[in-house]
């Protein structure tokens, strides 16, 4: 069609009929008002996704897969049920080398305690306790990191009681199992795109060297928090040690992150396995096998190690615009900038093309999100916008963070103002499209912001399973429209080609637009 496209990816923004706690629709949106009447819904979780079931709420990262790759890959959960139900994972050798190294010493498990299903799933660890008293290991350790994100907000207490009765069925005369360490995920270890590395570093000095505030069990550390800060969330409690478990890691243990997710994996991955890292002071470096659930990053091989094999994503839509020259540009802030690039992309972390390729970052602020909701989407539509009118790139992509990030405080207030500031920088970018001829799409990953309350009343945190709406904007586009169709994420691909006039890969999902011709 020879104009450009500029697709605007609103994070976890969801269709709920429910007004009650919807943010999204309780919002003032004039601008999403009147785009959302040229819209459809399609789904953006479960299978549609890659994921084990229709019952599982998507996320960003298999959200953006899908929709950077045309096509649905078995992801995260799916994989790993896979592997530890065909008892592929305990015959992998990463496993069993792990298991080896530490036949002596201590094997640690870290990693995210919930059945959330978006970054871990507590039934894993589970499964993998089990096996290495199988295994005839003597002495394992458990870091955890406290959800309250992708499940109910004070539901940490749940995770452990849970976690505390396995150990307790397992432990005997040969077999030890205690948990040594933890703190909320959005408090150590689980930082992601290098916003703060201070967490990482409070998650090294919890976990590794055992240095913190201590406490007789997860529970006293868990009721204790509470006590003294009121309205904390299990996202952000404080980082705790339990006494008397020698839960620290030494020379000849293996560590096992148990994370199958890899954007909040890959920092601390790094902590314990590049020989010169220099992000914060590691004051001791243990000698141990390291591995991941998967690899975090197959294209600089974090880690080198892994259990299972993440999916090979191949046939973007990136490598297909490059074959017919088209340039592309991506921006977001730090929070989602690898969504729009790495996960993008395929999970690559390299450009495909320096020449056709063009990223723009802009630095999130080190703040809880409903402090300042509005996030950097003012700086980010301020680029998005400057690229829009070079009419150098025929196809654009940015992404608002705002309904995922501030939507996963809880905070129902903040979430609203996040809304109406993505609004507002939307109309901008609409009047842009205006003024340069450019088509634009607008959509979301998946759900969080439009559910901020359940049928009780109970603050909810975590994403949704509700479709996402798929809106099509611009001049003299009346010869476009929607077909009738059971949609996903993964349709994009093929809708973005047919708008921009190239060929869609043949493997793709098709289209969800027809074109008709003058």
């Amino acid at each position: 069609m020879n104009r450009q496209v500029a697709l605007v990816i609103m994070d976890g923004v969801g269709i709920s009929n429910n007004k009650d706690g919807n943010a999204f629709v309780n919002a003032n949106t004039p601008n999403l008002d009147k785009l959302m009447n040229n819209s459809i819904p399609i789904h953006a979780h479960g299978t549609y996704v890659g994921l084990p079931s229709d019952d599982d709420m998507g996320n960003s990262e298999v959200g953006h897969n899908a929709m950077g790759c045309g096509q649905i890959y078995s992801q995260g959960a799916k994989l790993v049920n896979d592997a530890i139900e065909t008892g592929e994972l305990f015959n992998h050798s990463t496993w069993k080398e792990a298991v080896n190294y530490c036949k002596n010493n201590k094997l640690h498990f870290i990693g995210l305690l919930s059945d959330g299903g978006v970054h871990s799933h507590i039934n894993h660890l589970l499964k993998m306790i089990e096996q290495a008293k199988k295994d005839g290991i003597k002495d394992v350790c458990v870091h955890i990191l406290l959800d309250g994100r992708d499940v109910p907000k004070t539901s940490a207490l749940e995770y452990v009681e849970i976690l505390e009765n396995k150990l307790k069925e397992l432990n005997d005369d040969t077999f030890y199992g205690r948990i040594v360490s933890g703190g909320g995920r959005m408090n150590i270890t689980m930082d992601r795109y290098e916003a703060d590395w201070g967490m990482v570093e409070r998650g090294w000095h919890t976990h590794v060297l055992g240095e913190g505030r201590t406490f007789n069990s997860a529970k006293e550390a868990n009721e204790t928090d509470r006590k003294e800060n009121p309205d904390i969330i299990d996202q952000y409690l404080n980082p705790f040690v339990i006494n008397n478990t020698n839960g620290t890691i030494e020379d000849g243990d293996s560590v096992i992150f148990f994370n199958f997710r890899g954007d909040r994996a890959i920092e601390i991955s790094r902590a314990f396995t590049e020989e010169n890292f220099n992000k914060f002071d590691r004051v001791r470096v243990p000698k141990v096998y390291y591995a991941g659930m998967l690899q975090y990053d197959s294209e600089i091989k974090i880690p080198e190690h892994f259990l299972t094999a993440p999916p090979n994503i191949t046939n973007t839509l990136t490598e297909q615009l490059i074959k017919y020259n088209i340039n592309e540009y991506a921006v977001s802030e730090t929070q989602k900038f690898g969504h729009v690039t790495y996960f993008w992309n395929g999970n690559k972390i390299d450009k495909f093309s320096d020449t056709l390729e063009t990223y723009e970052r802009v630095d999130s602020d080190i703040i809880p999100f409903d402090q300042a909701p509005a996030m950097k989407a003012y700086e980010i539509t301020d680029k998005f916008i400057d690229a829009i009118k070079t009419n150098k790139y025929q196809f654009l992509r940015c992404n608002f963070p705002n309904g995922d990030m501030v939507g996963h405080t809880g905070n129902y207030d903040a979430t609203v103002k996040s809304m109406e500031a993505v609004d507002e920088n939307i109309g901008r970018i609409m009047q842009a499209c205006d003024e340069t001829n450019t088509i634009l799409l607008v959509i979301a990953d998946h759900g969080n912001a439009e559910t901020m309350v359940d049928e009780k009343g109970n603050v909810v945190t975590s994403h949704t399973t509700n479709p996402v709406p798929f809106i099509l904007y611009g001049n003299n586009i009346d010869n476009i429209t929607f077909k009738q169709g059971d949609f996903g994420l993964a349709n994009l691909a093929s809708t973005i080609t047919d708008l921009l006039g190239v060929p869609s890969n043949p493997i793709w999902k098709e289209s969800m637009i027809n074109i008709k011709e003058d």
